[in-house]
């Protein structure tokens, strides 16, 4: 048995689950109510493959900026460490297919993208590091699986 950790993601077991996936992984709530919702985005399955740098950089790029053109209530959309995908935080929103229909929205978007938002070392704090087509591939891969985002268990 493992101890239980502080962090949600630590204490959940990531040979069970089966990417790609949405998740609730938390709520907060605040002391006049509100509630920041964290879902996981699972791209890649753990331990078995992961996002390149470079393409999960211009990704967290795009769906940061063109997420916000689905929905007011997005807190931050951040990359995971271990490279399998990212969190995505929003506040008052606890409606789990219109999350589900923003981040499909906002990957069509990527799509169709004819450049990195922010691609560049006024805005970037790593601008050489990005990849329009990569991202692109990443999209493309998560929207073909559509169907397969509400499960999360093998």
């Amino acid at each position: 048995m493992t101890k239980e950790m502080n962090v949600e993601s630590f204490n959940l077991d990531h040979t069970k689950v089966k990417a790609p996936y949405v998740r609730l992984a938390g709520v907060k709530e605040g002391t006049n109510g509100d509630k920041i919702l964290k879902y996981d985005i699972r791209f890649c399955q753990p331990n078995k493959e992961h996002m390149d740098m470079p393409a999960l950089h211009s990704l967290e790029h795009m769906m940061a900026e063109f997420s916000r053109n689905h929905s007011d209530k997005i807190v931050d959309i951040s990359p995971m460490g271990c490279q399998t995908g990212y969190y995505i935080a929003v506040i008052n929103h606890d409606d789990y297919e219109d999350i589900l229909t923003i981040i499909e929205k906002t990957l069509k978007d990527v799509l169709e993208a004819a450049e990195v938002p922010a691609c560049n070392e006024v805005q970037c704090g790593w601008a050489a590091s990005h990849s329009l087509e990569g991202a692109k591939d990443i999209a493309r891969n998560m929207l073909a699986k559509r169907n397969e985002w509400t499960e999360i268990f093998a």
